[in-house]
């Protein structure tokens, strides 16, 4: 416990909150006007440096309408955006983006764990999937907490041959039977923690909510070959990480995505896919343990598909395209 509860303090894996805030306060001063006369050069520089097909895709694939859409009656000016009542993340990220364009357009957003289809177009931090999410434009929203990528200096093979979850489980239908069902098996560690991001185990949990048990580090993840990502109030957050390790990551297909673009993530490619029930999950442990190579290609495959995640101009040119084509369509 001693040696969890310091792994976790010291050498969680997560990002820096301190070093988030003092970038984003001290972006968040400078004037818009600063970033407003530099947006035409900005986007020219980038359109030379990378390749348009492939961003363009991706901008198309956030904002998905090409036609005039109205934006209702409820809509916001962008310059009227302050830190309350929004959650400081989503300003700020939001803030990253905004700050270039004219603070009197117009828009729509929803800040937080989002699944509901908007009536009118709304920038959002996640979309459900499998319906008409048009109206839905996904911006790269709480960067800090989900885009955390890992260095694994631990090969599959040297991993040990079981699978783990922690996270918050609460009420969550999906979290809650993992966790049940697979309650005393040897190769499957799948364990609660408190909601309120307490490092020890929780000793106050209904009885449906499983096994509790303290947080671990991303790291101690890794000594795993099999890393379960379960979608909580919408994407798995610990995705990302997952996939940038040698680690597998294992999940049902996704329902719901962000700008990770969990739509595009091909099962047997990027990720072991299991049933809806974990009904099969034991027995896709055992094929991809008993085929290290296979398994071993799908954690590149997986490291591949992160590594489009990590050019951050190139990122933040695909924000500033997203927003540009979303105020064309609708201001």
């Amino acid at each position: 416990m001693a040696n969890a509860t310091f792994e976790y303090l010291f050498h969680s894996g997560k990002n820096s909150k301190a070093g988030y805030y003092l970038r984003a306060g001290f972006r968040d001063i400078l004037p818009d006007a600063f970033f407003r006369k530099r947006l035409k050069k900005e986007l020219e520089e980038c359109r030379r440096l990378y390749d348009e097909e492939y961003i363009a895709s991706r901008v198309n694939h956030y904002c998905q309408f090409d036609n005039h859409r109205d934006l209702g009656p409820a809509a916001e000016i962008i310059g009227d955006l302050h830190r309350t009542p929004h959650g400081s993340t989503y300003y700020y990220d939001s803030r990253e983006t905004l700050q270039w364009f004219d603070p009197s357009l117009r828009w729509n957003h929803l800040f937080g764990d989002v699944r509901d289809i908007p009536p009118y177009p709304t920038v959002v931090k996640t979309r459900s999937l499998g319906c008409d999410n048009s109206n839905s434009v996904v911006l790269k929203l709480d960067k800090c907490r989900h885009y955390v990528f890992l260095k694994d200096k631990k090969e599959f093979s040297q991993k040990s041959d079981r699978a783990i979850f922690r996270g918050y489980i609460g009420q969550r239908p999906n979290r809650v039977l993992f966790c049940n069902t697979f309650a005393g098996n040897p190769r499957i560690d799948g364990a609660t923690t408190l909601s309120n991001g307490s490092i020890f185990a929780g000793e106050k949990m209904a009885p449906s909510s499983g096994k509790a048990a303290p947080r671990i580090s991303l790291y101690q993840h890794l000594d795993y070959r099999f890393i379960m990502a379960l979608e909580g109030n919408d994407v798995a957050s610990n995705l990302r990480w997952i996939m940038s390790s040698n680690s597998l990551a294992v999940m049902p297909r996704p329902t719901c995505e962000s700008w990770f673009m969990e739509s595009r993530l091909e099962p047997g490619v990027h990720y072991v896919e299991v049933k809806d029930d974990y009904s099969d999950l034991e027995t896709q442990m055992d094929y991809y343990s008993s085929h290290p190579r296979e398994a071993e290609e799908m954690a590149r495959n997986a490291n591949r598909y992160v590594d489009q995640f990590r050019d951050l101009r190139r990122e933040r040119y695909i924000s500033l395209l997203v927003m540009q084509k979303y105020f064309k369509l609708t201001n």
